[in-house]
């Protein structure tokens, strides 16, 4: 299973850092069942797994942390039997998963309740957060109108409008991307999720940058919407990914390039209000 989450991480077939974050602390569980002569070949293995996992997507900062948390806890209790490490990893596994579902959670509930009736919304790529905070909204009794871009390449903005459009009171209407500027006019507020928060600087899902600095011309505020565990200081060291260019064009490119970053950077100077289980930020 270690193995097989690594590639779906890879892959990007899960969508959403949380559920990432969850599914390899899952993973690592597989531990548990194997038979290791000592405690130091056991948690060599815990270390090996855990990177391997990291590694899938470096650019997930919960993803990175929580590994880290899993790894730390069980090496600082200091077990003295294989039995030991593997209760005390299974018992922090646990701890981290609901944690992580815990604080999407509330941060969802929180950005609801900042939702008004009659608002329109327009939202970017495929957030677990965000659409738990629109599903709230609306079985409150709140009717919203939002735009879905397409999240080109992999259209993940496709299946964000397809859970929308099965709500109701969400009137949706799915964009291209380009065309975000075009709908902004109309828009009340920018709704989207994080992968992480860098000191200063949101990372998310490519082409969060140009809707947000449109949104600051247009004066249409941008709410960031995650857990709190996201937001890391400049210890941690963002990577992008660089996708392959088969997600662009489907024929092998002859005499040009193609550039598929999975990510870019947003100043915080363009944001005007986290959203997380702790509470909301203005900036």
């Amino acid at each position: 299973m270690i193995d097989e989450t690594a590639e779906e991480i890879r892959e990007m077939r899960t969508h959403s850092s949380s559920v990432v974050a969850v599914k390899a602390a899952q993973a690592l569980a597989d531990l548990l069942d194997g038979e290791f002569p000592s405690v130091e070949e056991y948690l060599r293995a815990l270390e090996r797994n855990s990177t391997a996992l990291r590694r899938a997507n470096p650019s997930h900062a919960s993803l990175v942390t929580t590994q880290r948390e899993i790894v730390e806890t069980v090496r600082d209790a200091e077990p003295d039997t294989v039995d030991e490490a593997k209760a005390r990893t299974e018992g922090i596994i646990e701890e981290v998963v609901s944690d992580i579902e815990n604080a999407k959670h509330r941060a969802a509930e929180n950005t609801a309740t900042e939702l008004s009736d009659g608002q329109t919304i327009l939202t970017h790529d495929y957030s677990t957060t965000v659409l738990e905070a629109l599903e709230a909204a609306a079985r409150d009794g709140t009717h919203l109108a939002v735009y879905v871009t397409e999240a080109r390449p992999r259209h993940l903005g496709r299946k964000t409008a397809r859970v929308l459009g099965e709500i109701d009171r969400i009137e949706t209407t799915l964009i291209v991307d380009s065309a975000a500027g075009h709908y902004l006019a109309e828009t009340d507020e920018v709704l989207v999720g994080m992968d992480c928060i860098v000191d200063d600087t949101l990372y998310n899902r490519i082409g969060t940058y140009p809707i947000a600095a449109t949104a600051a011309d247009r004066d249409v505020p941008v709410t960031v919407s995650g857990s709190s565990a996201k937001i890391v200081d400049g210890a941690f060291r963002f990577e992008n990914d660089f996708r392959t260019a088969s997600e662009v064009i489907r024929e092998p490119p002859e005499g040009f390039d193609v550039g598929n970053p999975a990510y870019d950077a947003t100043p915080a100077r363009l944001l005007d209000r986290v959203v997380t289980d702790e509470g909301v930020t203005e900036l």
